[in-house]
């Protein structure tokens, strides 16, 4: 394979904000095609089996076309100055996705989820498999418990690349994986309690850890990328920033009705949102976003991405058609 050749430093950093995240974000790419590639190449003569697990994590992770919490990683790493060229960014935004696909397919297991990314879940094309093959035992049972072993396999690469990090970083990264256990807990807890409440009132008034719908994909991530740059004075204006986008980001979802929001919220919304309280719920979302705004603009980051963080804050948050 040929090798590209890197630019030097200062010509990475002179690049226009979007380019070297698109630089960037095509090397974590590459970071996850070749773990898991180097992965099936040492299974495939050791247990073909075995091979045929990491094959099932291979394909979901090929359509993970978002890849949000690396965008957001690398976002904050570039603002924050870090090296276009270095290593260390690219694979903890590598095993931040590992880290959400291990959480999208235990979440899918207990859901009972039938597609994800436009593709049957594991767990659902496990059973088929099972089934198929007229294999022994029940075929569900068959499919929930390889498919959580594929998210313990997400997990463990997650782990061997994030054990590389620095101290600072990986403590981030130690307290992020904690929390997202925890808060997926409370999350299902309340739904359980009957006290899960669609309209995202706790985000705009100062949202908590017990919230899984986002907070992972904005604060951590940023608070990452700062660590990893040696930027510890942005970590409080990248928590103020994530806080504030959050917010909006979740109203926006409640009004737009995104894929958590179910049939209840679609009751509350035909109940409270009249034109009136849905104009005013537009303007609190722009009020959120001036806020996060401002944070980036009174914030020490690299040339252009203050306008870069601003125009993201924006982008995250538009009305989607």
């Amino acid at each position: 394979m040929t090798t590209q050749p890197q630019l030097p430093r200062a010509a990475a950093q002179a690049m226009a904000p979007q380019l070297q995240r698109a630089g960037m974000l095509d090397r974590v790419e590459e970071r996850l095609r070749g773990l898991l590639n180097d992965e099936h190449r040492r299974w495939r003569t050791a247990d073909t089996r075995g091979a045929g697990l990491i094959e099932s994590l291979a394909e979901l992770v090929a359509v993970g076309v978002d890849r949000v919490r690396p965008v957001v990683l690398v976002t904050g790493y570039l603002a924050a100055g870090g090296d276009p060229e270095a290593s260390e960014a690219v694979d903890a935004a590598a095993a931040l996705e590992l880290l959400d696909t291990c959480t999208l397919i235990r979440g899918d297991v207990r859901d009972n989820a039938a597609l994800r990314r436009g593709i049957p879940t594991l767990h659902v094309s496990r059973a088929a498999e099972h089934e198929r093959n007229g294999w022994a035992g029940d075929a569900q049972h068959f499919g929930d418990s390889t498919a959580t072993l594929a998210g313990d396999l997400a997990l463990g690469l997650a782990e061997r690349l994030a054990a590389r990090l620095p101290t600072a970083a990986w403590q981030i990264w130690d307290e992020l994986r904690v929390d997202r256990v925890i808060g997926t807990y409370a999350h299902e807890a309340m739904a359980a309690e009957y006290l899960d409440d669609p309209w995202p009132g706790r985000c705009i008034s100062g949202c908590d850890r017990g919230c899984t719908a986002g907070w992972y994909a904005l604060r951590h991530p940023l608070r990452l990328g700062a660590a990893l740059a040696d930027r510890p004075d942005l970590d409080t204006p990248y928590d103020a920033y994530a806080r504030s986008l959050h917010a909006a980001w979740r109203l926006r979802g409640f009004l737009d009705g995104g894929p958590e929001y179910d049939w209840d919220a679609e009751l509350l919304r035909e109940i409270l949102l009249e034109r009136e309280e849905r104009g005013i719920a537009e303007r609190l979302i722009r009020e959120l976003v001036d806020r996060a705004s401002r944070t980036a603009a009174g914030s020490r980051l690299a040339a252009g991405w203050r306008e870069e963080l601003e125009a993201f804050a924006v982008r995250m948050t538009a009305e989607r058609g």
